[in-house]
């Protein structure tokens, strides 16, 4: 027996989100509309707000709700070196550490040719331009330990080879195929302090 055609709409539209399945997607559905109609309206309206006043910051493409966002507009982190991540989500792990006093450049992503996502749908662009500004000295990569983290870290240390520019990547604290956001503080921020230089006037190979 089929669901009633706004059941399965929800369903379908539960299902698009990464990481929900079509039985995860299920119980979403089933839970929401069990649930009272003010906990249901919540949910609405804290997606619709957020939709509304979040954007992406103008400089380093972290979310905000300003054109600048907090940290780029905090004066007292150290312009001379630069995070680069993958996503938003990053950026909070990353902080959450307090190891880090430096600016952030959020790529939107990670180079994955199977799924069309090549350098062309990141941010690398302004990231250059921010580069070629000269005020960065240093670029850490900490792209996710994966497959597409790693050809995305490979990409930009050739792309970011050029005189006087540190590039060094995190270090291997973090297990291969895990992601930044599922990692605890201390993890990564012993991969911080371990990172190793890549490109740039450090590097000795």
């Amino acid at each position: 027996m089929a669901f009633a055609a706004p059941v399965q709409d929800l369903i379908d539209a539960l299902g698009r989100l990464p990481g929900v399945g079509p039985k995860s997607a299920q119980r979403i559905a089933f839970h929401l509309l069990k649930a009272d109609p003010e906990e249901s309206s919540r949910l609405a309206a804290a997606v619709l707000a957020a939709k509304e006043r979040i954007g992406f910051c103008s400089v380093c493409f972290n979310l905000s709700e300003e054109p600048e966002c907090e940290i780029c507009r905090d004066d007292r982190r150290d312009d001379h070196v630069v995070c680069v991540v993958e996503e938003p989500r990053d950026v909070v792990a990353i902080e959450r550490t307090r190891e880090f006093r430096g600016r952030y450049h959020v790529l939107q992503g990670a180079i994955d040719h199977l799924q069309g996502v090549g350098p062309e749908q990141l941010k690398v662009r302004e990231l250059l331009g921010r580069v070629s500004e000269g005020q960065i000295t240093e670029v850490i990569i900490c792209t996710n330990p994966n497959l597409e983290g790693e050809a995305t870290a490979l990409y930009l240390t050739k792309l970011l080879d050029v005189p006087g520019l540190v590039v060094s990547r995190i270090a291997n604290g973090l297990p291969v195929g895990g992601d930044l956001e599922y990692a605890d503080e201390l993890t990564v921020g012993r991969a911080l302090e371990g990172r190793r230089v890549v490109a740039g006037p450090s590097r000795t190979d």
